[in-house]
């Protein structure tokens, strides 16, 4: 892959989908996201048609699974960041419980503000509070990101 792209345009993409109302396994800007079908969306408008299809999955967070679907899936296509340098534009992935895979996933726009999607909301901004810091379980870059 060659685009490039800044993490300022990374951000400007993802702020437009806010409001875009929340539905499972959508990824359409305006008609309906979540927090996968929103990194998909915005992956796409950067750089094309996404690297694979996405199989269906569980919306349900405290789902004990066959284990990282999502951290591999990230793995394959990501770049990983450390937890303790995370930037604009970076993507948060988030394990709800103890004992269970990440399943829930945001896109960073400030030091304290993420912009995700979850069951009952919008894409929508929110503080990056000790609630989801605590839940923070992986971190990654788009590819061919500059600063």
């Amino acid at each position: 892959m060659s685009t490039v792209v800044t993490r300022r345009r990374i951000c400007e993409t993802a702020v437009d989908w806010i409001g875009t109302p929340y539905l499972h396994q959508a990824s359409t800007k305006g008609a309906g996201s979540d927090c996968l079908g929103l990194v998909r969306g915005v992956w796409r408008e950067l750089y094309g048609a996404e690297p694979a299809m996405i199989p269906p999955y569980s919306p349900d967070w405290a789902e004990r699974g066959e284990g990282e679907i999502l951290k591999t899936a990230a793995d394959s296509y990501l770049t990983p960041v450390d937890l303790a340098h995370i930037k604009p534009a970076d993507i948060l992935l988030f394990r709800m419980r103890v004992g269970v895979p990440a399943k829930h996933m945001a896109i960073v726009l400030e030091d304290d503000l993420i912009l995700h999607a979850y069951w009952g909301r919008a894409v929508t901004k929110s503080f990056l509070s000790p609630f989801w810091r605590a839940r923070r379980a992986y971190a990654y870059c788009f590819p061919n990101v500059r600063d």
